[in-house]
């Protein structure tokens, strides 16, 4: 591949805009029949690896978190996700976007992730009919800068 398609793929895909590195173990969480499929290949072509499902039982690089309204508790579903990474490691929330079935209101994400000790440090369009948002720990978001 040209220098130039490298470029305009990591334009054009949001996997690749999402920092995704080879051999991370990228854990899933909500998947459903609505989830963006062309997303979550392109997340396990960068990583190389299958995205690991629930019941995975050891430390994730990172969490794929799809949610929609009806999915419950918002905050609870994020201190779950926290459990499952390190210090540090991204959770990326995905929801419907505005319009959808399921959307979720940008304050309720908000505050959601507040409650959970998570601050926003990034939202992204995810696909055709999702919208993500980069959830960190406040000393990740520091660090970061």
């Amino acid at each position: 591949m040209s220098a130039t398609a490298d470029h305009a793929e990591e334009r054009t895909s949001p996997a690749v805009r999402l920092g995704f590195q080879p051999d991370q173990v990228v854990q899933e969480i909500g998947y459903d029949d609505d989830v963006d499929q062309e997303l979550r290949e392109a997340i396990e072509e960068i990583t190389g690896q299958e995205l690991v499902g629930e019941d995975y039982d050891d430390v994730a690089d990172a969490v794929v978190l799809w949610f929609r309204e009806s999915d419950g508790d918002l905050t609870d579903a994020l201190v779950d996700a926290i459990g499952m990474i390190d210090d540090g490691a991204p959770v990326w929330l995905l929801t419907p976007k505005t319009g959808r079935d399921g959307y979720v209101e940008p304050s309720d994400i908000n505050e959601a992730a507040t409650t959970a000790g998570l601050s926003q440090t990034k939202s992204f369009n995810a696909g055709k009919d999702w919208t993500g948002s980069r959830l960190v720990t406040p000393k990740a978001a520091k660090s970061k800068r």
